[in-house]
Parts: structure tokens; sequence; C-alpha cells
């Protein structure tokens, strides 16, 4: 690929890592995944300048996903969506020629045209996204990669004199629009990064690295550790420790989230609380699409797993590692069980199925509160991930 070449560049699903970091990807292909401060596909596309196109494992995407045509295809290069670019791996994969596939390990990066023969290999390390919990484990890195290349060469706005810093200012850069006023922000173990029109109300203490994007807002008094991430139009209070929440999600008000990934238009109530830590310190297992069944993490912390359009009550507690659907509905004392199934609602009481009048009635609402409608390629793309989601009720 020479300097002056336009090609087209596509993202491609994996069937099989769509498969495991369902139930995010139901909603999104794997590229689409927020990790860090930008989704996979724009930090390609911020990398990598194209003109850019899916290539989704679930067919019901395509409407919002739009594919390449056949003879674009054929052209086209090629990247693995489950791959985060690094400054060396972009390089590698411009340097490929028609018909070579780059492969770190045994994962294939890229790979030009729609005959690939020949082999090049990519001696550094790659990041991948290959688990639920790659999503939360990967995005300190991911943070500080994106701070480092979305801030190059650039100014911050000011620190407000009200502000304590903890650690180096420069780590710091607020973006023109955003308000951060008589917070805590201490750097020593990475960047805080707040994009245009995000807001730090006063009384809260962060700790990098940390990336609120656009329309973010962390309430009064809220205490968030790294390495979190709050997507555009985000809305957290309380206590936040490593958490990645895709956008238009809120965690408002008091109460304990860790280690976990929500999607978009999620809520958890007031006093809403996840464990992420078994108190008898025993191997974590968390519920797999592709088996059907929990398989063990071997991690010591991991904890609540939200598909998009998800909801918790107020004073709702998570046990470690539960992962809830597309347009689960939890309410009620106790502790619900570990996996609870899409398009479901109740509580320890028992479940019943949510009709899809009521699901996107309910949508329709909460996309309304931010001037955003759900159209009609929305409720087909639903209808599909319902037909989907029988297999695991």
């Amino acid at each position: 690929m020479t300097h002056n070449e336009k090609i087209m560049i596509i993202i491609s699903d994996n069937p099989d890592i769509r498969a495991e970091l369902l139930p995010i990807t139901y909603t999104r292909p794997v590229g689409a995944i927020r990790v860090g401060i930008d989704t996979i596909a724009e930090k390609w596309q911020a990398m990598l300048p194209g003109e850019y196109r899916w290539d989704v494992a679930a067919t019901y995407l395509e409407e919002k996903y739009p594919k390449a045509s056949p003879e674009e295809a054929a052209e086209a290069l090629h990247i693995a969506g489950h791959v985060l670019p690094t400054a060396e791996l972009v390089e590698a994969v411009k340097a490929l020629r028609p018909g070579e596939k780059l492969l770190a390990g045994t994962t294939e990066v890229a790979h030009r045209g729609a005959e690939t023969n020949a082999e090049v290999r990519f001696g550094g390390e790659i990041c991948a996204i290959e688990h639920l919990y790659d999503i939360f484990g990967f995005n300190g890195k991911a943070i500080i990669d994106d701070f480092s290349r979305i801030t190059f060469g650039r100014t911050s706005q000011p620190v407000n004199s009200t502000n304590t810093v903890i650690g180096d200012p420069s780590l710091i850069f607020i973006e023109e629009g955003a308000h951060v006023e008589g917070a805590f922000l201490n750097t020593n173990a990475g960047p805080i990064y707040v994009a245009k029109d995000a807001e730090i109300m006063e009384g809260s203490m962060l700790r990098g690295p940390i990336a609120l994007c656009t329309h973010a807002v962390v309430n009064m008094g809220s205490k968030i550790y790294g390495a979190t991430t709050l997507g555009p139009y985000c809305k957290v209070g309380g206590e936040l420790n490593n958490v990645v929440l895709q956008a238009y999600s809120n965690k408002a008000h008091d109460g304990f989230l860790g280690n976990a990934v929500i999607g978009e238009w999620c809520n958890l109530g007031a006093g809403c609380v996840a464990s992420n830590l078994k108190n008898d310190y025993t191997p974590i297992r968390l519920w797999n699409y592709p088996t059907g069944r929990f398989l063990r993490t071997n991690l010591q912390f991991c904890g609540l797993i939200m598909g998009d359009h998800s909801k918790a009550g107020i004073n709702t507690m998570f046990n470690t590692a539960t992962v809830l659907g597309v347009g689960v509905n939890i309410h009620g004392s106790g502790f619900p069980r570990n996996f609870v199934a899409s398009f479901s609602e109740g509580s320890t009481a028992g479940f019943s199925e949510v009709s899809m009048t009521k699901f996107f009635d309910i949508a329709a609402r909460m996309m309304a509160r931010r001037n955003v409608e759900l159209t009609d390629a929305d409720r087909r793309m639903f209808y599909a991930i319902r037909e989907a989601a029988e297999a695991f009720k």
C-alpha cells in the first residue's frame, strides 16, 4: 500500500470471537466495541485512513453496518475487528501486497484481497479482544495508547485552579467545552482524558487511567479508579473500578461497580451493587454463550457484564461475574442468578419474558431523553436478536 494509494478497508468479524463476546456483540460488530477512548474500528480509522466498510458475522447487523460489494471486497484490505492497532502493526498491515495475509502467532491480523496464499509474520506483540473480560482487562493499556495518539502535539485546556492535581499534570487533557471543577485528579498510574462537553463535578476523586468521552458526566462526590472508560453520554456516580461503559448508559448514584462491561442504553438504579470478588476466593466462572455453560476464567476479579438496553432497579445486588443479556430488567431484593437470558424481567422470585412491544416502548422512551430515535432498522435488529437469543432461554 503506497503513500498515495486509495484502498477500501474492511473491518471483519471472526465468528468464533463474536460468539465469545456475546451479549455485547448481539448489537454491534466486534470492531464497534469501545476499549480505551475509541472503539476498535475508530482506532484503525484514525491510524490508517481510508474508506471503511464492515464484514459482520451476524447478517442482521448488515443494515446498520454496511458491507462492501463482492467486487470491492475482492480488492480490499481486510482487518480483524478484535485486534487493537499499534503504530508498528499498522505499518505491517500497510505493507501487505495483494494475496498476502499478516499473522501474529496463530492470529490473522489482516489480509489483502480475496485469495491469500502468502503468509507474512508479525514479530511484535498484539492486543486482541478474545473474551468478555479482555474488554476491561486491556482497557488501561488502551486508554494510555489512545491518550498518547489523541493528544500528541496538542494543548489541553487549562486545569481549573479549584482542582487538586496529584502526579504529572501533563497527563491530564481537557478538551474545549469540558468542565472540571473541585475534583481530585491523580495521574500517578495513568492519564485522565476529558472529551468535549464532558463534565467532572465537584468533590469527585479520579485515579487514572480514565477516559471520559463526549458529553460523559461524573456526578458529585464520585470515586473512580482506573482503568475506567465512560462512553459518550454516560453518567456515573458512586464508586467505579475498572469499568467500561459503551455509551448512553447511567450508573448515576451511590453503589459499587468493578471489573465490568456495560453496553449501551443501560441503567443501574440508586444503591445498585455488583460484586467483583468472591468472598471465598475460589476461581471465577463466567457464562459462555458458545458452550451454554459457565467456564473458568482464571480471574480474581470479574464483575457485571450487561448487554444493551438492560436495567437494574434500586438496591439491586449482583453476584460476582453476572451476565445479563439484551433487554433484561432486574428488580427486587436478593441476588438474581449469574446468567439472565435476553428479554427477561424479574427477580429472585422468578423471571418472565419481556414482550417486544414493551421492550420497544421502554427503549424508545429512554432514547428520546437523549434525542435519539429508535429506528425501524433498530427494531428489525432486535427482532433478529430475540430469535437468536431463544437458544439460551
